[in-house]
């Protein structure tokens, strides 16, 4: 029985091609700056997002960290949702090891930070407070698209008041696919506009773009010269890793456009559970399905239910399924029927 792996689309597999890639890839050492295919990467998602430099990372928290300790000293403050991925989901990094303080903001129901609360939560030059220096939104955030105006509108807030901007754009491609879907045109041309708006930007090619390892922080080339040093002293220091870059840089070729495949499954996805009593399904912006279970469904019974039949998710209150390009449309009627089949089990 093949395995229906819908826990994030960070379980990829590199694909036959995206392999040969790998194992053709040139390579040197990226600590002097020697590795010609990371240097072609950098290059690369540089000037597709309209920046002037880039910085491979091993992974999507590294390249955050590195970015907020680029930009604020210790003792500084960063503007960050409660929710967001930089705060909850990284280990404390920015406060344990970059002495950055967070400021977090209550979120939106669609993801977005309130402007006014944006504005309440910046400090006045004042010995008694941390220094606000930056603010950080996510984009994709919980598989939501948010609205370019309000990122703009969020941006020039933060510029108005002298802090810089930072987007953790883990999935930004989604992002830029699911804007193009809606609005026409192209979903590169969308990523750089998007970028266009942040001082900085990390981007991930390991999640839909489904390459094994690796994420990028754009931005001018001073604060990645800053970014470089804070790598370094993080244990990102990397010697031949033309062969994660090559797989990059076949995602940035092969994989943007087919994430709306991604999209189109997770719709299929949430509409072929959306009638099960005791479900509330949210209706998918992009790759992430989400569930509300009412009370009295036993979430963790179902996703062991679910599991025993060859469909993996997680959650307990509320299921979390992430489409990816490991999973077809056929497998998405199959992962339909097995979930149908546990939630009448219950």
């Amino acid at each position: 029985m093949a395995l229906i792996d819908l826990r994030s689309d960070t379980v990829t597999r590199p694909t036959a091609a995206m392999r040969a890639a790998i194992a053709a890839a040139e390579v040197g050492d990226d600590v002097f700056g020697d590795d010609p295919t990371v240097n072609a990467l950098q290059a690369r998602i540089a000037t597709m997002l309209g920046k002037e430099a880039a910085l491979f990372m091993p992974s999507g928290t590294q390249s955050n960290l590195s970015a907020l300790m680029a930009h604020c000293q210790r003792g500084d403050e960063y503007l960050v949702g409660q929710h967001a991925h930089t705060y909850k989901y990284e280990g404390g990094g920015a406060a344990v090891l970059g002495s950055i303080q967070p400021q977090p903001i209550a979120h939106q129901a669609d993801g977005t930070l309130a402007l006014a609360d944006i504005a309440a939560a910046i400090k006045p030059d004042d010995a008694h407070f941390a220094r606000t220096r930056l603010l950080t939104l996510e984009n994709t955030f919980g598989g939501q698209v948010l609205p370019f105006d309000y990122q703009r509108e969020a941006t020039d807030l933060a510029r108005r008041h002298a802090l810089a901007t930072h987007l953790d754009g883990a999935r930004l491609f989604n992002a830029a696919v699911a804007t193009a879907q809606r609005e026409g045109g192209d979903a590169r041309e969308h990523a750089r506009r998007i970028a266009g708006l942040y001082d900085s930007v990390s981007v991930c090619f390991s999640k839909g773009l489904g390459a094994p390892v690796g994420s990028a922080l754009v931005g001018s080339a001073e604060l990645i010269q800053r970014a470089r040093r804070h790598r370094k002293m993080l244990g990102g220091g990397l010697r031949q890793a033309g062969v994660l870059a090559a797989a990059a840089l076949h995602a940035l070729d092969h994989h943007v456009d087919r994430l709306a495949d991604d999209h189109a499954n997770a719709r299929a996805l949430a509409q072929g559970l959306s009638d099960l009593p005791g479900l509330t399904v949210v209706p998918p912006d992009t790759n992430i399905v989400f569930v509300d279970l009412a009370p009295g469904i036993d979430g963790a019974a179902l996703v062991r239910r679910a599991a025993a039949h060859g469909v993996l998710f997680t959650g307990l209150y509320r299921l979390r399924l992430v489409t990816h390009l490991d999973v077809s449309a056929e497998q998405i009627h199959q992962a339909v029927r097995v979930l149908r089949a546990a939630v009448s089990a219950t």
